[in-house]
C-alpha cells in the first residue's frame, strides 16, 4: 500500500499528520487516502500522549477534494444509484464522522487550495490557519454534484447560512484574506510561517491539562445542539471529573505558592 498520509508525533504530545498523494493533488476519493487517516484517528484516540493533531499536505495543494477519474467511474453504467449510496457512506464519509469525534484539538493548516471535499476537510477541524496561498472552494456545483462528504453541516456553522449558500450555490473559491474577514480561518501567515505558526498554536493548547482540554472540546460540540439546561448538567458533570485531576491540584498548589511568595 502506498503511504499517502505521514504521521509524525513531538515530545510536546503535538501531532501532525500530512497528505503526501502528489499525482492526485492530495485528492480524497479513488485511493487508500480515508483509511490511512482513519487508521491514524484510532490510534490518536487510543494514545495519551497525543494532545493536539495538526493536519496538512505536502504540496502547493491542501487538497483537491474528489478524485475526477473516480467520479468519470462513478457515472458509468456498471454503477447504480444504490451502489453509490453505500459508497459515500462506508467511503468518505467516515472521515468528517471521525474527525470530528476526536477527543483532541485539531488545527487545519490549509497549504494552499483547499477544493471542494478539501474545503470540506478543513472545515471539520476545530481551527483553521491559512497561507496566504490558499483558496476555500465549495466547489460541487460546478461538476453538478453535491456537497456529499457533511459540507453543507460544517460550513453554515463557521461562516453562518448566507455566505456558506454564497459559497456553496456559485462555487467559486474565496482568497485568505476573505477566508480570515468571514471568520473561516482564524489567521494568515506567509506561506513559509504556516506550520511554526501552527505549532506554535498547538504548543499552547498542549501545554494546558490533556484532561481539561478534550472535555471542553466535548462540550464545545454539544453545545452545537444541546439545551443550556442539559448543557449545564454534563457541564457539572464534567466539571467533577476536572476537579480530581493531578493537573488541577498541581495547578492550584502553583497559584498559591505564587501568590505566598
Amino acid at each position: 500500500m502506498t503511504e499517502l498520509v505521514h504521521f509524525e508525533l513531538d515530545a510536546d504530545g503535538v501531532a501532525t499528520l500530512t497528505l503526501d498523494d502528489p499525482a492526485t493533488r492530495n485528492a480524497l476519493t479513488g485511493s487508500d487516502i480515508v483509511d490511512q487517516m482513519l487508521a491514524i484517528f484510532a490510534r490518536i484516540e487510543h494514545d495519551p500522549d497525543v494532545r493536539v493533531l495538526i493536519l496538512t499536505a505536502t504540496g502547493k495543494v491542501f487538497s483537491s477534494g474528489g478524485n475526477i477519474h473516480e467520479m468519470q467511474r462513478q457515472i458509468g453504467p456498471d454503477v447504480s444509484p444504490a451502489a453509490l449510496r453505500q459508497e459515500y457512506r462506508h467511503g468518505i464519509q467516515r472521515l468528517p464522522l471521525a474527525l470530528h469525534a476526536l477527543e483532541v484539538p485539531t488545527i487545519a493548516a490549509v497549504n494552499g487550495p483547499a477544493i471542494g471535499a478539501g474545503c470540506d476537510l478543513a472545515c471539520m477541524c476545530d481551527v483553521r490557519i491559512a497561507a496566504e496561498s490558499a483558496t476555500f472552494a465549495e466547489s460541487f456545483v460546478k461538476l453538478g454534484i453535491i456537497p456529499g462528504d457533511g459540507g453543507a453541516w460544517f460550513l453554515p456553522r463557521l461562516i453562518g447560512m448566507a455566505r456558506a449558500a454564497e459559497m456553496s450555490f456559485t462555487g467559486d473559491a474565496i482568497g485568505a484574506g476573505t477566508a480570515l474577514e468571514w471568520g473561516l480561518v482564524s489567521r494568515v501567515v506567509p506561506g513559509q510561517e504556516l506550520l511554526p505558526a501552527a505549532r506554535a498554536l498547538a504548543g499552547r493548547m498542549a501545554a494546558n491539562s490533556p484532561q481539561a482540554v478534550r472535555l471542553t472540546k466535548r462540550l464545545l460540540r454539544e453545545s452545537q445542539h444541546a439545551r443550556l439546561d442539559a448543557l449545564l448538567e454534563l457541564s457539572a458533570a464534567y466539571q467533577a471529573l476536572a476537579h480530581k485531576t493531578d493537573a488541577h491540584a498541581d495547578a492550584v498548589a502553583q497559584f498559591l505558592a505564587a501568590r505566598r511568595r
